[in-house]
């Protein structure tokens, strides 16, 4: 419990290390070295490398995890510290909140160009260049609610199960699936492990985020009846099968539409604004304090 509490003080205070000294830089690296030595040849060829590429990055980042641990087990304040880091580089609340809070404040001044450059900064791959200002603030209301399972919830899940092993095992598949879980020429193959690895091992974190947020709706003023009911209705309309749980879950909580074009439309209403993406922050934040909580009990009863 001590190693949760202390990784989250570390993420509020501190936020992101430099990349040459955050760990999932390294997996990104060793991944990326892995893709471009990938062979051409048939679809099972590309399949056989990824599957093997995924499995290595994960087992080298779990086992990196446990040996780093139980090295400095024998030093209680060091232990600590470094546990703590190592747990802490597995999710990460302050740099979520903070590049969606940038959309907001570059939208809420006016600034529709700085509003696009920093979702493709930070928060997006699709192309920002032609989003108006509903289109730019959904995306910002999508990647948080979204993210809220694979940068807070899902890290936290897997090190109250099995500790920071585990953590680090899902955030290698997780990176993995960022880098080549794509439909996209020789990815669609390639990273086909990583992507269906990635949803299962999302699949229970997803609707905990989801259920987090209807209760986040409650909390901060929303409908949580609405969070509800939409998350019910509309939650497997995306391709992902999570990631439209807590997109639809919020949609529902602020009685938005949440789009992107030619792929999903998810709630009703009109699209969030400025004002919109504070709401959203509002209740992401509930989520992520009841997330938090209940994963302190969680490791206070299973660890």
């Amino acid at each position: 419990m001590n190693v949760l509490l202390v990784a989250l003080a570390m993420d509020l205070t501190l936020g992101e290390p430099a990349n040459r000294w955050h760990p999932v830089a390294w997996i990104g690296r060793l991944l990326g070295r892995g893709v471009r030595l990938a062979p051409q040849g048939p679809p099972w060829v590309l399949l056989l490398h990824g599957a093997l590429l995924v499995l290595i990055g994960t087992a080298v980042a779990a086992a990196a995890a446990w040996l780093v641990a139980a090295r400095v087990s024998g030093w209680p304040v060091l232990g600590l510290l470094v546990e703590a880091w190592l747990l802490k580089c597995t999710f990460s609340v302050r740099r979520l909140f903070g590049a969606v809070g940038e959309v907001q404040r570059a939208l809420a001044g006016g600034r529709l160009e700085g509003a696009r450059r920093a979702l493709a900064l930070h928060l997006v791959s699709r192309p920002t260049e032609d989003l108006d200002e509903g289109a730019a603030a959904s995306a910002a209301v999508e990647s948080l609610a979204e993210n809220l399972t694979d940068s807070v919830v899902a890290p936290l899940c897997f090190f109250a199960v099995g500790g920071l092993p585990a953590a680090w095992a899902y955030r290698a598949v997780n990176t993995a699936d960022a880098m080549i879980g794509y439909r996209d020429g020789r990815l669609e193959h390639l990273g086909k492990l990583a992507a269906r690895l990635d949803d299962a091992l999302n699949l229970l974190p997803a609707r905990l985020a989801a259920a987090a947020l209807v209760a986040g709706a409650w909390g901060a003023g929303e409908s949580g009846r609405g969070a509800w009911r939409v998350w019910r209705r509309d939650g497997g309309l995306t391709a992902s099968p999570n990631a439209g749980q807590t997109m639809a879950a919020m949609a529902g909580a602020l009685g938005v539409t949440l789009a992107k074009r030619g792929h999903y439309r998810l709630g009703a209403g009109p699209a969030p604004d400025a004002a919109g993406i504070e709401r959203a922050l509002a209740v992401a934040r509930w989520a992520c304090g009841l997330c938090l909580a209940a994963a302190v009990l969680a490791v206070a009863i299973l660890r």
